[in-house]
């Protein structure tokens, strides 16, 4: 499956990047990418793992920048 979800509170494109490798380090991640532009995540992973995953992805994402989420 493979979705796309707005980021809010993305305020370095740094962070974005770091964010985007942590996400691709999770086990189940097909594919992650962050768009700073955009301020949107594209997230692809296996549908039976993917709210799993995406909850994990929220995790690393608040590692780097606390005040920023995932848009659900």
């Amino acid at each position: 499956m493979k979705k796309t979800f707005k980021l809010i509170d993305l305020d370095c494109a740094n962070c974005a990047a770091k964010m985007e490798a942590a996400i691709q380090k999770i086990d189940g991640v097909t594919n992650a990418s962050i768009s700073f532009m955009t301020q949107k995540l594209t997230l692809e992973a296996p549908d039976e793992r993917f709210e799993e995953i995406l909850e994990l992805a929220e995790k690393a994402i608040k590692k780097v920048e606390s005040g920023c989420h995932i848009a659900r």
